[in-house]
């Protein structure tokens, strides 16, 4: 076997990292000398194996620590030649920076938040990860409803205790729980079902509404939703018309229809002569307010709930709820909003 020094040597002399890795190959590869004096320790004494074994190890170990110091040796001449060959003018005026811009979702958020604001609405949230009690329980859904099932919620336990929560109105039953009514409240966040398409995803953006307090009806449920609607669609008239429904934490029940027409294509919301769904409401259950610890004969209340996404859809023209989790750029610096253009009433929500 060739002299250990003169291997080194030649690692230590290895002119690019090409070169560098064909010594390795020949030093310590397969095919190697090294490799093939490994091969004959088989034939040896035991003691002779030993020295022999250990003398061959000390070598391969010289050898590879020698081409790991050539090779970062030529790692920084690299990095230098670089730095000499690339000169920057520094008299060339600078680049223009990306502006970022805000999401679609985000700017709708800080909507809906800044018009209940302006009726004294406050802001809740809660966990993602729910407990069964909050997120079923609590709100009145029986243990045989079909929004239990596997094939709608993502559990994260076998005993189906713990989910990704499939509404924001668990947070309800926490705001409740954790104080003493009037509450005024709206809940926007993330929410968790096992559905995906061109108007599904398995995490969308959902928002809850939630009033409690003495005497209130359906009528200032509907007026609430009325100046709503008027303000985040910025139109002066509605039509709006409350369908019956089922839902089991409130009772009653309403689905909320808006009125539209189509224009060049496009969805112009207020006044015509079809009809599209926005939300769903109703007044609180009386179990509701039983498990969240509210005397149901002093204090009663609504509810409503809408999704996010779906109105950023309905009012910026977005065709398909899939573009909005697929970090486009293209399709922010398109529909995304200025992060400076902060939504107010007073001066009118969008661009």
């Amino acid at each position: 076997m060739a002299d250990i020094r003169e291997l080194i040597q030649k690692v230590s002399l290895a002119k690019n990292k090409l070169e560098l890795q064909n010594l390795k190959t020949q030093f310590l590869g397969k095919n190697s000398q090294i490799n093939q004096e490994f091969k004959k320790l088989g034939s040896l004494n035991e003691d002779e194996r030993k020295v022999k074994a250990t003398s061959l190890n000390n070598e391969k170990q010289k050898i590879s620590e020698a081409i790991n110091i050539r090779l970062k040796e030529l790692e920084k001449l690299e990095i230098n030649e670089k730095l000499q060959k690339d000169k920057v003018d520094v008299t060339l005026p600078a680049r223009e920076r990306p502006n970022g811009k805000i999401h679609p979702v985000s700017q709708v958020i800080d909507e809906i938040s800044s018009i209940f604001s302006e009726i004294g609405f406050s802001v809740e949230e809660g966990p993602d990860v729910e407990s069964e009690y909050n997120n079923f329980t609590a709100l009145n859904t029986p243990e045989d409803h079909p929004a239990r099932d596997m094939h709608d919620t993502f559990y994260l336990d076998k005993n189906k205790k713990i989910l990704l929560r499939t509404h924001t109105s668990p947070v309800q039953i926490r705001t409740m729980l954790s104080g003493n009514p009037p509450f005024k409240i709206i809940v926007p966040g993330r929410t968790y079902r096992c559905d995906s398409d061109q108007t599904h995803s398995p995490m969308f953006h959902q928002l809850e509404g939630l009033h409690i307090d003495k005497n209130i009806t359906m009528g200032h449920l509907k007026g609430c939703l009325d100046y709503f609607i008027k303000e985040f669609f910025e139109v002066k008239k509605i039509r709006m018309r409350f369908r019956p429904s089922h839902f089991p934490f409130t009772e009653p029940s309403a689905e909320v229809d808006i009125g539209y027409k189509l224009e060049n294509g496009r969805i112009i919301v207020g006044e015509g002569d079809k009809w599209l769904e926005v939300l769903g409401c109703g007044m609180v259950h009386p179990n509701v307010l039983k498990n969240a610890k509210i005397n149901t004969k002093i204090f009663q209340g609504f509810a409503f709930g809408m999704g996010i996404d779906r109105l950023a859809m309905l009012k910026y023209g977005i065709n398909d709820l899939r573009s909005f989790f697929e970090t486009d750029y293209r399709w922010l610096n398109y529909f995304g909003f200025d992060p400076l253009d902060v939504p107010t009433n007073y001066r009118g929500l969008s661009r």
